[in-house]
């Protein structure tokens, strides 16, 4: 479906949920790809082993990009490697419970770290080596509670909020140089990530009904669009917010 023969990409948090499904569709369409984990390395080679059977490279790196000497390891490490990165998809997230007034400092201060200042260590030291070619694709995942915001998942909304703004800058910046910027925002997606919400069938069902097309989407959905995004046909797409929730959150 889509042709992205001899790219080179990099996706963050690429061992589990939509990280995964987005290695693998990249290298089905043509990519060699590179991923970080933080903890599972049992997961990180099992995707690594497919994206091998399927005759492209693949580089499973650990690291925590909260950090920025892990996070340009991360980068330096691929660079060695291929020299270049054309596709950065920053997708790595934490998505966790907290009631304002009664939040710990440190639940607020891990999701901006992960969620945020992990996007930015990657982008910051991933965009030279796309200058130098004139070239590149970097699509940030967020989330439908960036605009619709989320009670008790403040400081996850204010995360997402953060990358839209970031993508739009980073589109008029970089623009120039050929280096489209864009953000996909899932809803709720059926993942590990929310495999404890989703265990109760009445949660699960409200969820469906509030979706119009009354399906809770898959891992594979939400990376349809993001290898869109990072392949020509999406050449003239810069600046964007693609919501793909199945019309549960309408926002332009």
């Amino acid at each position: 479906m889509f042709h992205l023969e001899g790219r080179k990409a990099l996706v963050t948090g690429g061992s589990r949920g939509i990280g995964r499904a987005v290695v693998l569709l990249l290298a089905e369409s043509g990519c060699d790809v590179a991923f970080n984990y933080v903890r599972n390395a049992a997961a990180a080679d099992e995707v690594k082993t497919v994206v091998l059977e399927r005759g492209r490279e693949c580089l499973a790196v650990k690291a925590e990009l909260g950090r920025e000497e892990e996070a340009r390891g991360l980068v330096e490490i691929v660079a060695d490697r291929w020299a270049r990165v054309d596709i950065l998809v920053n997708n790595a997230g934490i998505w966790t419970y907290g009631e304002m007034g009664n939040m710990p400092a440190r639940v607020w201060e891990e999701t901006i770290r992960i969620n945020l200042d992990g996007v930015f260590h990657v982008t910051n030291a991933v965009v030279p080596l796309m200058k130098a070619r004139r070239w590149g694709r970097i699509i940030n995942v967020s989330s439908t509670a960036a605009v619709r915001g989320e009670a008790f998942h403040s400081h996850y909304a204010a995360t997402k909020g953060a990358l839209h703004s970031l993508t739009k800058s980073l589109a008029a910046e970089l623009g120039p140089y050929n280096i489209n910027v864009n953000c996909v925002a899932p809803g709720w997606v059926d993942t590990d990530m929310s495999a404890e919400s989703f265990s109760d069938p009445q949660f699960r069902k409200v969820v469906e009904d509030s979706i119009p097309l009354r399906r809770i989407p898959t891992a594979e959905d939400i990376a349809g669009p993001i290898v869109f995004l990072a392949s020509d046909m999406a050449r003239h797409i810069n600046g964007a917010i693609i919501n793909v929730n199945g019309g549960g959150v309408l926002s332009g």
